[in-house]
């Protein structure tokens, strides 16, 4: 199960990022930004362009998660909606045996809610709950 938090900020401008040329979404800056935050502590991939937004790939611990960001239409007192989504990448054989899930602990999923619930700019900051 993956994590889905929520914020809203004016601390992004959509109209400086890459065209997604997959579909008109924006979600670059928040990647490129949280890139920036972690430098030095964690390996985060350059953004790339999906259907649904974008993403990149975290190294925690041995393990490999997905990073998707988008930016969504609504804005609330001139600040933009953000969703930050993050899925712990599990092997074939993991999923076959059921192992290996994303708990609700998540050590990595925390370290990053924990980045956007103590950045000072954005308000908010709420995790979608668990279907």
């Amino acid at each position: 199960m993956a994590r889905v938090i929520r914020f809203f900020t004016a601390s992004f401008d959509v109209t400086k990022e890459r065209p997604n040329p997959i579909n008109p979404i924006f979600g670059e800056s928040l990647l490129l930004w949280l890139i920036g935050k972690v430098q030095g502590t964690l390996e985060i991939s350059a953004p790339e362009a999906e259907d649904w937004g974008w993403y990149s790939y975290a190294h925690w611990k041995g393990r490999k998660y997905l990073l998707g960001a988008a930016a969504c239409a609504t804005e609330k007192a001139g600040l933009r909606e953000w969703v930050l989504q993050i899925d712990k990448l599990r092997s074939t054989k993991e999923k076959l045996l059921k192992h290996g899930h994303m708990s609700h602990d998540d050590e990595c999923a925390q370290f990053f809610q924990n980045i956007l619930e103590h950045e000072a700019t954005f308000r908010d900051v709420s995790v979608d709950p668990e279907l």
